[in-house]
């Protein structure tokens, strides 16, 4: 048993698989998703980019960072601080924060287009109201949605009799059961910058077209006239345009990403970067569509505790302070540029893809699980939490970049000559990474 396995965090998630379904909460924080049997797992304390492991290890955190959480990085002194008075005032009781209505009017003050708002306190939960608000107020039922929307049943119907159709839409082999069946037919997917494919979809169910759910951007940029051609189609058959912005969102402008491209929605969602890991979801949008909450049943006791606000408004107020997305471009633009200059250097094929702020990266020769599980794997050794992913925050400064890119620049090259003597799955020392959802065994 090597080091790693014989760890604490593996020992505990050994314990953890036995006690938690799946092992974990979230499936992007599942081990086997970056390195089988040799992954941390757990952490004893974060601050800004360094996180140290429950064998007291500190490793800087250049991978997903939270899974996109805390742009401003981890333990962000202001916003803790907010908090921490918070929770000394009372964090919850009988009557209502006020700091909700702040947060209201924080909201509707960044996104001229809204009027009202309505919170959660997680992402996947504020899509499924911004549905059930849609199908409230259009009294339809059909949803046609392009990208990772959550794992919500409006969401996964769309597996239902056709199983590979949320294969593409960032989880493949997304599994629908539980889901009744009787919601086949509910939600139809479209691919970003395929115009013509959300034509297809109102031509069979324009008239039970209650919403189109799309992330303003993601992976790539939107090709010229594509965000206003799909403004254009909802304003034709009446459907409510909603912007997916949980991850998006705050990464390009303080606000949604939405408002760099010039296209409003008639709702938006907010989630992860919007309160720095504290949890907080936003659904902003039309006063026309919005009060249609009232008519169906909405409403949750933990949605009304105070920390959620607190954080997100000491979290707005900083990102605008620092101009945080102006910050978060930087750091990305240079992670890609060392990428590939890494990968220039040292021969070793690879694709780079999404918005600087959210940066990807693939592996084009050999098998790619196998070359992002050895990359996992050399990085760890190194010092580093990384995967084929880059989400900047604040705390990625020269300090941690260089180093991190230094290291990025030995991997590849390690890659590189794995790749040419076709041995690099050999050299991992345990499973290859998985590469969607699968069941634990």
């Amino acid at each position: 048993m090597s080091q790693s396995e014989s760890g604490r965090g593996q020992q505990l998630y050994r314990r953890a698989k036995e006690l938690i379904p799946g092992g974990t909460q979230l499936l992007s924080k599942r081990p086997e998703m970056f390195l089988p049997d040799q992954w941390p797992s757990y952490y004893q304390r974060a601050k800004g980019a360094e996180v140290w492991d429950l064998d007291g290890r500190r490793l800087l955190d250049c991978g997903y960072h939270g899974i996109g959480a805390c742009a401003l990085g981890y333990g962000d002194p202001d916003v803790d601080a907010a908090v921490i008075e918070a929770i000394r005032q009372g964090s919850t009781c009988t009557l209502n924060a006020p700091e909700e209505v702040a947060l209201a009017e924080r909201m509707v003050g960044l996104h001229p287009w809204a009027d009202m708002a309505r919170f959660t306190r997680a992402g996947g939960e504020a899509l499924a109201v911004a549905i059930r608000i849609a199908r409230t107020a259009t009294r339809r039922a059909v949803v046609a949605f392009c990208g990772y929307h959550g794992w919500h049943d409006w969401y996964l119907a769309a597996n239902l009799g056709e199983t590979s159709a949320l294969d593409g839409h960032l989880l493949p082999e997304l599994r629908p059961a539980g889901v009744p069946r009787p919601l086949a037919g509910t939600a139809v997917p479209f691919h970003y910058n395929k115009l013509e494919e959300l034509e297809a979809i109102v031509a069979e169910h324009g008239d039970t077209l209650a919403a189109i759910v799309m992330e303003p951007v993601r992976s790539q940029d939107p090709a010229p006239g594509f965000l206003e051609g799909v403004r254009a189609i909802a304003d034709r058959v009446g459907a409510v345009l909603i912007f997916d912005e949980v991850t998006s969102g705050w990464r390009l402008s303080v606000g949604g990403a939405h408002l760099v491209y010039g296209v409003s929605p008639d709702m938006a969602v907010f989630a992860k970067a919007i309160s720095n890991g504290y949890p907080l979801g936003a659904v902003i949008g039309r006063r026309a569509v919005m009060t249609a909450a009232q008519d169906t049943f909405i409403s949750s006791t933990a949605w009304t505790e105070r920390v959620g606000p607190v954080a997100a408004l000491a979290t707005i107020d900083k990102m605008e302070r620092l101009n945080l997305p102006a910050m978060l471009v930087a750091a990305g633009t240079k992670v890609q540029r060392g990428w590939q200059a890494a990968a220039d250097a040292a021969g070793l094929g690879i694709a780079i893809s999404g918005i600087a702020p959210l940066a990807h990266l693939g592996f084009t020769q050999g098998d790619p699980l196998v070359m992002k599980t050895l990359f996992v794997q050399e990085m760890l050794d190194r010092g580093f939490l990384a995967t084929t992913a880059f989400y900047a925050t604040a705390a990625h400064d020269d300090s941690v970049l260089d180093p991190y890119l230094a290291a990025v620049g030995e991997v590849f090259a390690v890659m590189a000559e794995a790749f040419k003597t076709g041995d690099a799955e050999q050299r991992l020392r345990g499973p290859v990474a998985h590469g969607g959802f699968r069941r634990l065994t």
